[in-house]
Order: C-alpha cells, then sequence, then structure tokens
C-alpha cells in the first residue's frame, strides 16, 4: 500500500495499458480518476474491477484536447476526492491511423498532435494548482519517441518525442516545488493498439527480435508507472525509462 491516501489521475484509463494502471495504482492504495473518452463500458468495468477489490474509484468522460472537458475532469476529481492530485499518469493518445507523408492532411496532423501533446500540457496544466511536494507525474510516451516508429507514424511518433522533451523540461521548471515528472516509452505491448494497427507477421518478427522474445503486457507497464509514482523512485526526474524487452536502448 505505498500510495495509501493519494489521488492519482489516469488519462485514457479505461482499457489496456491505461486500465492496467488505474488496477495497480488501486491496488496500492490510491484513489484513482479514471477518464475516458470513447469507452464507457471499459471504465465501468475498469471502476468495477478497483472497487470490488475494496479499493476507490471513479470513471469521468473527457476529451483531453478540449479544455471544458478538462475543467469537469479536475471538479469531477476534488467532488469525489478533494483538493488535491497527488498522482497524474498522462497516458491518453493514439496512432489512429497509419499514413505516409503523401496521406497526412492537417486534420489528421491536429488529430495526433493534439490528443498525445496538446492534451498532455494542459492536463498537466490544470491539476498541477492541486499538486504538492511529493507530487508525481508521469508521462507515456513511447519507444516511437526514440527510433521514429514503423511504417506510417511519423506524426505519432514526433508527438511523442514531443513528449519526452517536455518531460525533461518540467522536471527543471517543477522540481523546486518538489514535483516528479517521467515518462515511459514502451516497445511492443500487447493491446488493442496493436490488434488495430499492427500486422500479426510484423509483431511475430519484432517480438523474435526481442532479446526476451516476446510482446510485453500491459501490467508489466503499469508495474514501471507504480514505481515512479511512488518514493520508492523519490530522487528520478527527467527521465523516460524504456520498457521494451531489451529491443532498443536509450
Amino acid at each position: 500500500m505505498k500510495l495509501k491516501g493519494k489521488v492519482a489521475v489516469v488519462t485514457g484509463g479505461a482499457r489496456d495499458i491505461g486500465r492496467a494502471i488505474c488496477i495497480k495504482l488501486a491496488k496500492e492504495g490510491a484513489k484513482v480518476v479514471v477518464n475516458y473518452f470513447g469507452s464507457e463500458k471499459d471504465s465501468t468495468d475498469t471502476v468495477a474491477s478497483i472497487t470490488a477489490k475494496g479499493g476507490e474509484a471513479i470513471a469521468v468522460y473527457g476529451d483531453v484536447t478540449k479544455q471544458e472537458d478538462i475543467d469537469n475532469l479536475l471538479a469531477k476529481t476534488k467532488a469525489a476526492f478533494g483538493n488535491r492530485v497527488d498522482i497524474l499518469v498522462n497516458n491518453a493518445g493514439g496512432l489512429f491511423a497509419r499514413k505516409t507523408i503523401e496521406e497526412i492532411d492537417e486534420q489528421f496532423y491536429n488529430l495526433v498532435m493534439d490528443v498525445n501533446f496538446k492534451g498532455t500540457v494542459f492536463v498537466t496544466k490544470a491539476c498541477k494548482p492541486l499538486m504538492v511536494e511529493g507530487a508525481s507525474i508521469v508521462n507515456v510516451a513511447s519507444q516511437a519517441g526514440r527510433d521514429g516508429g514503423g511504417p506510417g507514424s511519423a506524426i505519432y511518433a514526433a508527438s511523442k518525442g514531443a513528449v519526452m522533451t517536455l518531460t525533461r523540461n518540467w522536471a527543471k521548471e517543477f522540481g523546486p516545488q518538489g514535483i516528479r515528472v517521467n515518462a515511459v516509452c514502451p516497445g511492443m505491448i500487447a493491446t488493442k493498439f496493436h490488434d488495430d494497427f499492427t500486422k500479426d507477421e510484423v509483431r511475430k518478427m519484432v517480438a523474435d527480435k526481442t532479446p526476451l522474445k516476446r510482446e510485453g503486457q500491459a501490467e508489466e507497464v503499469a508495474d514501471l508507472v507504480v514505481y515512479l509514482a511512488s518514493d520508492q523512485s523519490s530522487y528520478m526526474t527527467g527521465n523516460s525509462v524504456d520498457i521494451n524487452g531489451g529491443l532498443a536502448f536509450s
């Protein structure tokens, strides 16, 4: 129960990595706000998984690219758990489609950058006034932010690289206030993300090239997030931590 009594906000917390993060945070004693956008049933199931084991959680709808939705997310957080945010996990994001430079248009560019980068900026801006010394922010970036990603993921990779740079800057800006900022950079994780956008043969090829010879699991990413959110990592800030089975090294 290393997070007992702490309040955690997780964007995109309804399924896959986000859901695993919410459940692990709650298992360690945190009160969890599960933000969702397009997956209401998944968010309800995530909350039910937490409360069934004696944890505390609420689900809050919100588009992280819209200020009014972010404001509502914070209002619901304060109403449920008081005027504090101890842990913020900026997990909401997406690839949405694989597109070559010829196929990218302004609408697609704005969608990817807004969800992956703008959302991280403005959710953090909203939560920061409720954070005090000892608070922790964990941004979910990607291995793609380091190596450029696979074919058709240029804007996604660039947005995650921007999140990593933002993490380093905020570590400097927030550090004097006792707020730590780190990122995690998952590689090939067995989630709906890759079910939707990565061919089976490509997934097998990547797994075979990985030293551990398999894809990662959402729960393994969640374990790393909990570590970075907790006091066990109290002297870590500004890091973008790889979790990819040894496929790529920073």
